[in-house]
């Protein structure tokens, strides 16, 4: 019979009992169940609620059931519906009525609410702690191939030449804001659900601040219906995990498409890449595929979580039992995928003559030829229809821009002198574009001081969170 089933005659069905378990999925928050049963006990102790001699029973049978988790040698029983039954029921066979007394004041619905939240925590610093390893290797990325040239892009077309630490730059910024939304969701897991009991709290004079302070939590939930029921935390992680691995996604299509035979710009290292099993010259970016895959089913997990939410009436509700699964998920996936990219980017081959190459191709020099003309005094908008001419000329006669004579220029415009020519240059055009922000060289100078300044501060904030723990 259930620790529960005092009021039944019957034990539960063979087949509802596993319906209704999540001991499988409730096995990766052990030890934050351990951690909020010691301080819950610890609590009731100091307030008299308990003896002073039961609460050291009870703590020295949670160290050890904690450790024999970790080991592996616990004895996972079949019949515990969840982790707090199955650590419950290990306690109260060790320590005998000790054991009893632990649950005292307290409810399965704060209990989990409780451990949700620091596994939420300890995932969220998990996640930060990939999430600026991923940085440091844009970083350094960055900085080694500073000077090197490649085609920037819009709708996929050649646009102007960039600097490849620019467009390396793009992803850590990306990744930069990432790091913040973790770490929101790391604030809003960081309230104290534990005293809510089941809705309305207890009768028992607990002292719901020193648990919050026993757990490392900033903050101790105002109300208890809302402490059991709310979830907005775990949300809020999905949509965290979900924003990121769109960012993944995003820098794993790119890798794909530079890795290709037709753009050349990237070697992916044999340790991130896979053959075919018939044709011998492949070399597939598979790593960098399967993460853009993998970000369907972190979406997947946000709407799971979002569309169980939508309907439930106060307080707690079966259906949150449905929450915990998504999220773990969803940060593992995160954490592998970031895991995986931050690899491939380290150890690629960058070949800088072919983004070089491809940087003359496609006009990518006529907004700066288009210039040219403006700051002669050309209005801008006659200044781009010339050039357009130009453009149209040179695809009619399969010639680029640099392939024109001085007198051809001359015939489009007469303001068109000899020093045209500087503004061919792909990396010139890229060289130069030095305000705030733009892929110049000192400008990307700039900017990589100030991704090491934000970086600094990131790394600050994360040591600031793990000491908490």
């Amino acid at each position: 019979m259930a620790l529960w089933g005092g009021r039944f005659t019957k034990g539960v069905d063979a087949f509802t009992q596993e319906f209704g378990a999540s001991l499988e999925i409730d096995k990766a928050m052990a030890q934050q169940d351990i951690k909020a049963s010691r301080a819950h006990a610890k609590m009731l102790a100091k307030q008299g609620i308990i003896s002073k001699e039961d609460q050291q029973a009870i703590d020295q049978g949670l160290v050890h059931i904690a450790q024999s988790i970790k080991d592996g040698t616990f004895k996972w029983n079949v019949d515990d519906e969840d982790i707090h039954m199955a650590v419950e029921s290990e306690l109260t066979q060790e320590i005998g009525a000790p054991g009893e007394r632990l649950h005292t004041g307290r409810s399965r619905n704060d209990q989990v609410a409780v451990d949700i939240r620091l596994l939420a925590k300890d995932l969220c610093v998990e996640l930060l702690q990939a999430n600026l390893v991923l940085r440091t290797t844009l970083l350094n990325q960055a900085e080694k191939y500073q000077g090197v040239v490649m085609p920037g892009y819009t709708h996929l077309q050649h646009a102007q030449p960039v600097q490849f630490s620019h467009h390396v730059l793009a992803y850590y910024w990306m990744f930069t804001r990432d790091f913040k939304r973790l770490h929101e969701a790391c604030d809003a897991a960081d309230t104290n659900p534990l005293g809510a009991a089941a809705l309305a709290g207890t009768t028992y004079p607990l002292d719901r601040a020193y648990t919050s302070e026993l757990l490392g939590f900033a903050h101790t939930a105002p109300n208890s219906m809302d402490a059991v029921s709310d979830r907005d935390y775990l949300l809020d992680l999905e949509y965290a995990c979900s924003v990121s691995m769109m960012h993944l996604s995003r820098l794993c299509e790119e890798i794909v498409l530079w890795s290709s035979t037709e753009f050349g710009f990237i070697t992916l290292s044999d340790s991130y890449s896979t053959g075919s099993s018939i044709m011998p010259q492949k070399k597939n970016p598979d790593f960098a595929e399967l993460t853009r895959g993998k970000t369907g089913r972190v979406y997947g997990d946000l709407m799971a979580l979002l569309t169980t939410m939508k309907g439930l009436p106060l307080a707690y509700n079966k259906d949150l039992q449905e929450c915990k699964e998504g999220p773990l998920d969803a940060a593992h996936t995160l954490s592998d995928c970031t895991r995986v990219v931050a690899g491939m980017l380290d150890t690629m081959q960058v070949n800088e003559e072919a983004m070089l190459r491809q940087a003359k191709l496609g006009f990518t020099a006529a907004t700066d030829v288009a210039d040219y003309l403006a700051k002669k005094g050309l209005p801008f908008r006659e200044a781009h229809r010339i050039v357009g001419e130009l453009v149209l000329y040179c695809e009619q006669h399969h010639k680029g821009l640099e392939d024109l004579t001085l007198e051809k220029f001359k015939k489009a415009s007469p303001l068109f002198e000899e020093d045209v020519t500087r503004d061919l240059d792909p990396r010139g055009i890229a060289y130069v574009r030095n305000i705030y922000g733009a892929t110049g060289d000192k400008a990307v100078e700039q900017q990589l001081s100030e991704a090491k300044e934000r970086f600094d501060k990131d790394s600050e904030a994360l040591d600031d969170l793990s000491s908490q723990k």
